[in-house]
């Protein structure tokens, strides 16, 4: 006899087998017992019946059998076309491995406060379920792509001794004798590796020290970073866009039952795959929002009313070009059409999720970025390596990076973008 997982059950349908699996719910009527099981791949039902068991076992099914106690089922599986997945079994025997009494996460509704703070079961219950494959699905597809598309994965250290952007929202720490923080990027540290292996990436945590509470901010996160010599920004943006609607149909293509679990149809994910997306520049956004009844003026930066109005014009996601340097990093290249703004793009989603990609060219001039840092305050000595990537053999070269939990968020359709990640963390919270 076969052990098998829920996932295999298609291919031994006739067949006796054991799975090992948790309960989630059941119901009985009369000489008949229905157990609704879970073992981590998937999602399906036993029947058990008075009549094909003894009396001991079908009392245990109908009476001792609790929320998320786990067992070994054996029975024999067979095809079952009223269920979504296709298949169930029909159980011979129950051999009880761990007992559960008084589950905290009943089948009802409860707030997202309180499923948080019990993320580490939550996370059993079939949407968190359906957000983690769909978040793994995810990574692979990202290594896949960049794999096909000549990139090298590149690792970026955690503990940092600057800050990539110059901002201040940076966690600090002691690093023995001396200052150090979680790393904010690792876009500077893939810099330095496109100039040794022309194409790069990055993909992990990174952390904000924001005191914010918005659905779209959070201080710890992942995030993906292309970093490509040779490349200035119109590559950069079909290198995005492709990546974008590449995860797309990946998604399509292997989780359609996890999106769908989620509320997300897959019918309504098939236009974000169709490329170019739309492309407007800063100057044109800002006329949109103004004869969209916004009090929007140049110079300013957008909200999420203006990023959600902005894309709603478009119904797919949409590249804004070249803000103004004001607002934005230090290491962006002037516009050689207007000096006042950067070479840069963010690429917003539609359906109210906002800015999923920022990028831009990044200056290769050495006496550029040198003024830069001093302008804003930035030690040299801290930034001494990545000074000496322009004044070394620099070239015309792009990145861009990607909010995983952002992207996540937007496809799964979820209000709170805490629930994309396996154990959030808070400043004043820091637990599973």
């Amino acid at each position: 006899m076969e052990t098998i997982t829920i996932s295999e059950s298609p291919k031994y349908v006739g067949e006796t087998v054991k799975i090992g699996v948790w309960l989630t719910d059941k119901r009985s009527s009369g000489k008949i017992a229905f157990l609704q099981l879970r073992d981590g791949t998937g999602f399906f039902q036993g029947i058990i019946r008075k009549n094909d068991v003894d009396e001991k076992t079908f009392d245990l099914a109908k009476h001792d059998l609790h929320q998320e106690t786990s067992f070994y089922v054996t029975g024999e599986i067979a095809e079952d076309k009223r269920s979504k997945f296709g298949y169930e079994i029909h159980i011979k025997d129950i051999e009880v491995v761990g007992a559960s009494e008084d589950y905290p996460i009943g089948n009802k509704e409860h707030g997202i406060d309180f499923l948080l703070d019990h993320r580490h079961l939550w996370l059993r219950s079939r949407k968190p379920w359906a957000l983690m494959r769909i978040r793994s699905r995810v990574k692979l597809a990202t290594m896949e792509f960049f794999d096909k598309h000549g990139f090298t994965q590149f690792d970026a250290p955690e503990l940092t001794a600057s800050a990539p952007e110059g901002t201040t929202e940076l966690f600090d720490v002691k690093y023995f004798d001396d200052d150090a923080y979680l790393s904010q990027s690792g876009q500077l540290y893939a810099e330095a590796g496109a100039m040794a292996l022309g194409r790069v990436y990055t993909m992990g945590p990174t952390f904000r020290a924001e005191k914010s509470k918005t659905r779209r901010h959070m201080t710890e996160f992942w995030m993906i970073e292309p970093e490509m010599a040779w490349m200035h920004q119109d590559e950069s943006l079909k290198i995005q866009e492709q990546y974008v609607a590449y995860l797309v149909q990946d998604l399509i293509d292997h989780c359609a039952t996890e999106l769908e679990m989620v509320g997300r149809s897959v019918d309504s994910l098939k236009p974000f795959t169709e490329l170019p997306y739309p492309r407007i520049t800063y100057k044109k956004a800002i006329e949109m929002l103004q004869e969209g009844g916004f009090d929007s003026k140049y110079g300013d930066d957008f909200g999420s009313p203006e990023e959600t109005y902005l894309a709603d014009q478009f119904k797919k996601p949409v590249f804004i070009m070249n803000y103004p340097r004001a607002i934005k990093a230090f290491y962006m290249p002037t516009d050689p059409e207007d000096d006042r703004q950067v070479i840069c793009a963010d690429l917003l989603a539609p359906e109210g999720y906002g800015e999923i990609i920022g990028g831009s060219e990044r200056s290769y001039d050495y006496e550029y970025i040198t003024n830069k840092l001093e302008e804003n305050g930035l030690n040299k000595e801290d930034y001494g390596w990545y000074d000496d990537l322009r004044k070394y053999g620099s070239v015309p070269h792009s990145g861009f990076g990607m909010g995983l939990e952002r992207f996540l968020a937007w496809i799964t359709l979820q209000d709170h973008i805490r629930e994309n990640i396996p154990f959030p963390r808070m400043l004043n919270r820091l637990r599973p």
